[in-house]
């Protein structure tokens, strides 16, 4: 997949992964992987950007393999960042699934 895709869409794809539940950032690259091929490098400084924004915060879970991870967490405000780019995200699917289907409803 084209390397520009991925980093326009990564930001919705984390949101939407911890709108369900709270993850450490492995997890959530494990979870996204899962769908978009990403490399942990990847999602720690857009992690960095989203607390810095408010949109996460942060807590310390003990973990029985090693030390505490990190969990990122959604903001009240990070939830509707979510919504908001969901809503957006298909409504511009949308509009690009009609151009190359060659469906144009605009007035020439």
């Amino acid at each position: 997949m084209n390397i520009q895709f991925k980093k326009g869409v990564l930001e919705i794809c984390v949101l939407s992964v911890l709108a369900h539940k709270d993850c450490y950032g492995y997890e959530l690259v494990n979870e996204i992987s899962k769908q978009i091929d990403i490399s942990e490098g990847t999602i720690y400084p857009l992690l960095r950007r989203l607390k810095d924004e408010g949109y996460v915060t942060t807590y310390l879970q003990e973990s029985v393999e090693g030390p505490p991870r990190k969990y990122y967490l959604l903001t009240e405000s990070g939830r509707k960042e979510e919504h908001e780019l969901k809503e957006e995200w298909m409504r511009f699917t949308t509009a690009v699934n009609a151009l190359l289907v060659g469906k144009n409803d605009a007035a020439e």
